[in-house]
């Protein structure tokens, strides 16, 4: 893990990371007809993952994190119609490209034709979560919260979250349209639901900085693309 001072608390929240009117562009894309949730944008939107590649993986490298590639992407918005509650959780599962029984997996499950299996909390902790907002999302917008340091304590029990939600600081993370949280997946998260429920869409992008061990690979080292090419996705400047 990099010596930055973010890991102790094993969050970051940049209120600039993207100029607004690439966010519109985005948002032109992923959230123009209503969908409140989008899987595997890696494979399906090109464009997309070329954006992230070239784009938003160089931004990570003030942050210690140099060799990071994408290895999942989703998109979510929180509406009136799909206002939803998240408990206190750690994101332990990981998108593969296929089912392999090698010890040390558990929790295998299919979601949209693609494998996910939770691996060992050592390649959880090599790896970043950036949710790049696209909205505002401020205390009415069931902001996630996090609870600063948890991530520290790899994979944990049932009793050791209840520990943390007791004795643990919980900070809701406020972010403005075209900022970012980055976030480590072992760190202890949850929202609740907006109280004045608008738009709160996410780009959500998980980064890697290893291949995957025992003849395993990530979703997106074996799949192809196939869907149209989104030529609206043109180059911005980095901010």
């Amino acid at each position: 893990m990099p010596d930055q001072p973010w890991n102790e608390s094993g969050f970051v929240t940049l209120p600039r990371w993207m100029d607004k009117a690439r966010c519109h562009e985005l948002l032109s894309v992923l959230g123009g007809d209503g969908t409140t949730l989008r899987r595997n944008l890696l494979r399906e939107f090109p464009a997309i993952r070329d954006m992230i590649s070239s784009e938003l993986a160089p931004q990570l490298q003030p942050w210690g994190l140099t060799v990071f590639f994408p290895v999942r992407a989703l998109f979510f918005d929180k509406t009136p119609d799909a206002n939803w509650k998240v408990a206190w959780h750690q994101d332990l599962s990981i998108a593969v490209a296929e089912r392999r029984d090698v010890p040390g997996l558990t929790g295998w499950s299919l979601k949209e034709g693609v494998w996910h299996v939770q691996p060992p909390a050592s390649v959880l902790e090599q790896m970043i979560t950036l949710r790049l907002h696209l909205d505002d999302c401020g205390p009415d917008n069931g902001p996630l919260k996090v609870i600063p340091g948890s991530h520290r304590e790899g994979r944990l029990s049932r009793e050791r979250i209840e520990w943390w939600k007791t004795h643990g600081e919980i900070v809701e993370c406020h972010v403005p349209a075209g900022g970012a949280l980055l976030m480590r997946p072992l760190l202890l998260h949850s929202s609740s639901p907006a109280t004045k429920p608008l738009h709160r869409r996410v780009l959500h992008v998980e980064f890697a900085a290893e291949p995957l061990p025992a003849e395993l690979w990530w979703a997106e080292e074996r799949s192809s693309a196939t869907t149209e090419d989104l030529n609206l996705l043109t180059p911005a400047p980095t901010i």
